[in-house]
């Protein structure tokens, strides 16, 4: 069991690396513990400890860690720890999040945090995101489309296959291995196909993804049968 006391001195230490290494003990602690001593350090006049601490809260879910991180995605004056703090609410998979996390994508002016934003949604799973995901990909280039097709992928909503399959055929390697994961996340007979397609791909890691993705589908697929 941690000294509290003490790590809570260390946390407030003028020494940047001795807060840092203070922090990082409390990678192992219980979450309700985790995220009252980061209270602390969650308004640290480093950047680097407030985009940790967003880092550390989002594998520690509880009441306080969705608090916390809600603050910094609104308040934070650094757009880097905002878009950490949105990561990390999605980290969460807390459905609590979502109000702040559609809020971030539709008033926030730093792409990364919406990126960010967006990303989330789709690791909480909420159906309600679906609209918001689909129309970012329609709307948005790069990395943003990148995002929404994995966020697409992490909802699993069927609904997001006709979206996703013009991606199918991109220039960017990068986005070909993002189809391959979502379509193995949405992982419906009309799926194999593409992904059939993909992993026939000259870009190795695309071609490795879409193989990987046929290959659980066909243990699920078995495991249905079994039953």
């Amino acid at each position: 069991m941690i000294d509290v006391q003490s790590i809570r001195l260390r946390l407030q230490s003028p020494e940047r690396q001795e807060r840092l290494r203070a922090l990082l003990s409390l990678r192992d602690e219980p979450a309700e513990l985790c995220a009252d001593l980061a209270r602390d350090i969650i308004q640290d006049s480093t950047v680097q400890l407030r985009a940790y601490t967003c880092v550390l809260l989002g594998k520690k879910p509880c009441d306080l860690s969705l608090e916390l991180l809600i603050k910094v995605l609104q308040e934070d004056p650094d757009h880097g720890v905002r878009a950490d703090a949105a990561g990390a609410l999605g980290n969460l998979e807390d459905l609590r999040a979502y109000d702040a996390l559609v809020r971030a994508f539709y008033e926030e002016t730093e792409w990364i945090v919406r990126f960010s934003a967006i990303v989330a949604l789709g690791n909480l799973g909420d159906e309600r995101a679906f609209n918001l995901i689909a129309a970012a990909l329609k709307q948005g280039d790069g990395l943003m489309q990148e995002g929404a097709v994995s966020a697409l992928g992490e909802l699993g909503d069927p609904r997001g296959l006709p979206l996703i399959l013009p991606f199918v055929g991109s220039e960017s390697w990068m986005m070909r291995q993002k189809v391959a994961q979502a379509l193995g996340n949405i992982g419906i007979p009309e799926t194999l196909a593409p992904l059939k397609f993909l992993a026939k791909d000259p870009a190795e890691t695309v071609a490795q993804a879409a193989e990987a993705e046929l290959a659980r589908m066909a243990i699920v697929a078995q495991a249905a049968g079994d039953k």
